[in-house]
């Protein structure tokens, strides 16, 4: 969770310590020696506690970042607008229950009026007189004064009741001649003062409407799911339950967008800290109701006024994973500069994510089909906008993910067959070539172009040294493929390049789907520096990958579902992670870029290697459509100047199954003729073997000439 407190800003300035030593009763002690310096928290000084005491944060937490005001506005109007369909939908309860509210106020009004009306005070003096008439009927002056009574009893009642009756047919003259709208708005002020009059005490014009939330957190849940999770003492026996310890919040509960924030402190003399909190995770998220992923925690530093049990947590309504993916902002860029942090995904929150990977080496781990691999092409389609990036790229699977790359890198390596195994390791020991150039250029320029030794944008342009990304998926099927010999010399060199590379400039970026001690050895995985993980099966295998003990940390990949495709939990340090809703980027946008990168290698003089050669990337870029069967083909010779029938199919199945699972040597060569291709020799001989198979040089005689004169 990103939302801390303010960073502490009042410091002290240090003590001056005297040591005493003892010293003979004769002689008298030593006086301190003067010091320039007084110190603060003395009690006889006035300013003490204006200066030790921290300055307070003036925002709660919740507005102190763009994106979490931007979340709390809008979680406001979704309030709003909630409320007023909940009492739109109401209106004629309401104009109804205001009618009934009338007549009750009118009714009121007119038992309270009444005796005013009839004159009941006068009443009840002729009543008496009646009385003493009755009893003297001989009393004629007592007759008398009854009889005066009566009359101005009747008097006065007949002169009130039509003074009423002649403003009551008065104002109904006027109401029925006025216009409409004052028709309403006289209604509306006679109406309103007499429902006021009709209401009783529990009587509410409106209905107490809340909107239904999924989840809802008070202070005292907060307290009891803590020690429910064993992280807060039980009050002992026979005390109140308001003694036992209690966290002491310093912001909320309260809500935050989409779900509930707290900030809270634990209580000293527990013996728990914030580490112990972020590792009960699941069960406090069962205490309070919801599923550990909507359960998003972390530790508060002491750099934004934290301390070792002070506790960030945001519960969110629902699941913040699912939804519409975000489109990447590559989709529809120009350009980008490697140096930049590169735009990756969103939290929980819906706070972007931005991950510098300049002196940096990346590893992506997790099951197939998560999302893994479009995730890694992020980080390389970031390069993709920079002409000063040049790309190494090896595929160990050999599929269609990476094969838009033919157009920009310069080395493309793809599947993990002997021939690719090959290229692979001449792959790398270029890269080691390269490494070692640049830091013997490096060491010889002088401190005023180089001042810590490293690269830097000016140097990239100046001596021609761009930014090398080197991209491999699929690390498994090289490793696995590989003889003993082999995969130690493969290790070794990419434990280099991953080690000192990013000093001269290099980017490594690596995937695998088991990130076990067979498949990528511990050596390797231990030195990369930032690590995702998209979904896997338990605890053990998610500090495969994000490294040793991040699962009791609260960084674990083993609490996605298969529902949370492109989802992962990023590791960026020792003690800091993120669960990240990668942003999308498809494998036509992925094709764009690349093309979109050609033409800006081709502007700076930057396309080389693999790329410049390649006929079907410049076949793409001049818009000559190769028939399919072809250039796929070209894919899968690759690195062969001459491959088997069988091993060609094999090939063209794991570029696309859904077109070439159906193919066999006879369909195979009847599809290439129809494209062009004239077959010199229908045998070829590799390692001693003849069989039936293809010579690239026949593949590549059907590309127009145009095309292989210009890129030849």
């Amino acid at each position: 969770m990103t939302e801390a407190l303010a960073d502490t800003v009042g410091t002290r300035p240090p003590l001056t310590l005297v040591k005493n030593t003892p010293t003979p009763e004769s002689a008298p002690a030593d006086p301190p020696a003067e010091s320039g310096i007084e110190a603060v928290d003395r009690a006889d000084n006035p300013l003490a506690d204006w200066l030790s005491v921290p300055d307070a944060p003036v925002l709660p937490a919740w507005a102190r970042s763009a994106a979490s005001i931007k979340a709390n506005a809008a979680a406001f109007g979704r309030l709003t607008w909630w409320h007023t369909q909940y009492h739109g939908f109401r209106v004629p309860k309401y104009l109804i229950k205001t009618v009934l509210l009338a007549a009750r106020g009118f009714f009121r009004a007119t038992v309270g009026l009444w005796p005013t009306l009839s004159a009941q005070d006068h009443t009840a003096t002729v009543k008496a007189l009646r009385a003493q008439v009755k009893a003297k009927p001989e009393d004629v002056d007592l007759a008398t004064r009854l009889q005066m009574a009566h009359f101005e009893r009747t008097r006065t009642r007949r002169w009130r009741f039509g003074a009423a009756a002649a403003g009551v047919a008065a104002a109904a003259v006027g109401i029925a001649l006025a216009d409409p709208v004052l028709q309403a708005g006289i209604a509306g002020a006679v109406v309103t003062p007499l429902a006021y009059l009709g209401r009783g005490k529990e009587t509410h014009l409106l209905d107490h409407g809340a909107p239904p939330l999924r989840v809802d957190m008070s202070a005292q849940q907060l307290n009891d799911a803590l020690r429910a999770a064993g992280l807060l003492k039980s009050g002992r026996a026979g005390d109140d339950e308001k003694d036992a310890p209690r966290v002491s919040c310093s912001m909320g509960p309260v809500r935050d967008g989409r779900g509930w924030a707290v900030i809270f402190d634990l209580p000293r003399g527990g013996g728990k800290t914030a580490s112990d909190v972020l590792a009960k995770r699941e069960v406090i998220a069962q205490e309070l109701g919801v599923d550990e992923i909507q359960v998003i925690m972390s530790r508060v530093r002491a750099a934004k006024g934290g301390n070792a049990g002070r506790v960030s947590m945001w519960v969110a309504d629902d699941d913040p994973y699912l939804g519409k993916p975000n489109p990447s902002p590559f989709a529809t860029a120009e350009r980008f500069s490697i140096w930049d942090p590169i735009p990756f995904g969103q939290d929980a929150r819906g706070n972007r994510i931005e991950v510098p990977v300049m002196w940096q080496s990346m590893f992506f781990g997790g099951l197939p089909r998560r999302g893994k691999t479009f995730t890694q092409r992020l980080m390389t389609a970031a390069g993709l906008l920079d002409a000063y990036v040049r790309h190494y790229v090896a595929d160990g699977k050999g599929g269609a993910d990476w094969m838009p790359m033919r157009a920009v890198a310069h080395r493309l390596v793809m599947g993990a067959e002997d021939d690719a195994i090959e290229a692979l390791k001449a792959m790398l020991a270029e890269l080691l070539v390269e490494m070692e150039r640049r830091f013997a250029i490096l060491r010889e320029l002088p401190t005023s172009i180089c001042p810590e030794g490293k690269l830097t944008p000016e140097i990239v342009q100046r001596y021609n040294l761009p930014v090398i990304f080197v991209t491999i998926d699929e690390l498994q099927e090289y490793f696995t493929a590989m003889e003993r010999e082999d995969r130690e010399q493969v290790i070794n060199d990419l434990c280099r390049i991953a080690r000192r590379g990013p000093a001269a400039g290099f980017v490594s970026n690596f995937a695998s789907q088991r990130p076990d001690a067979d498949s990528v050895p511990t050596k390797l995985r231990e030195i990369i520096t930032l690590r995702y993980s998209t979904q896997v099966v338990d605890r053990a295998s998610s500090d495969m990958v994000l490294g040793k003990g991040k699962a009791a940390q609260g960084a674990d990949a083993s609490v996605l579902s298969e529902d949370h495709v492109g989802t992962g939990v990023l590791v960026t340090g020792p003690a800091s992670y993120v669960t990240v809703r990668a942003d999308y980027l498809d494998g036509t946008g992925f094709a764009l870029l690349c093309q979109k990168g050609r033409t800006l290698r081709q502007a700076a003089g930057q396309l080389t290697g693999d790329a410049a050669g390649d006929v079907t990337a410049a076949a793409d870029a001049s818009g000559v459509k190769l028939a399919p069967i072809l250039s796929d083909t070209l894919e899968v010779m690759r690195h062969s100047p001459r491959m088997f029938t069988t091993d060609l199919l094999a090939g063209l199945v794991n570029l696309d199954e859904d077109v070439y699972g159906d193919f066999n040597a006879e369909r195979l060569a009847s599809e290439l003729e129809a494209a062009g291709v004239k077959r010199t020799s229908k045998q070829v001989k590799i390692s001693g073997t003849n069989a039936a198979g293809y010579q690239r040089r026949d593949i590549e005689a059907a590309v127009p000439a145009e095309i292989l004169l210009a890129h030849g």
